[in-house]
């Protein structure tokens, strides 16, 4: 893989735990809020920034298949994990060991051409 893939898997990992904490932290926090008092109006701020997340992590997530050539299989798994609350979590530290792998591809490809 080259820098741009890791740069790549390096976005969707820094997006990847906001995700995942941002449905049961602020959607189920705002929804219990919600129904113990008249605080209403919190809702619908909480569940746009919840989609905000979301939609940024599947561009991020459609900019990783693209530059990694990841299979649709592999597409699928992590945007199975972003549905589910915390699967974020486990999707980041797979993303955490692709992206040191490419990184150590992508060094040891320098140093080989740099020492040919």
């Amino acid at each position: 893989m080259d820098i741009k893939t890791a740069s790549a898997l390096h976005r969707l990992r820094l997006i990847s735990v906001p995700e995942a904490l941002s449905f049961p932290a602020l959607l189920i926090f705002g929804s219990v809020l919600s129904r113990i008092s008249d605080i209403d109006y919190l809702m619908m701020p909480l569940g746009i920034l919840h989609g905000i997340l979301f939609v940024i992590y599947a561009v991020f997530l459609l900019d990783v298949w693209n530059k990694a050539k990841w299979p649709v299989k592999k597409v699928a798994l992590f945007f199975l994990l972003a549905v589910l609350p915390f699967g974020g979590l486990y999707g980041d530290k797979l993303l955490k060991r692709e992206e040191a792998d490419s990184v150590m591809a992508a060094r040891a490809r320098r140093e080989a051409a740099n020492a040919a």
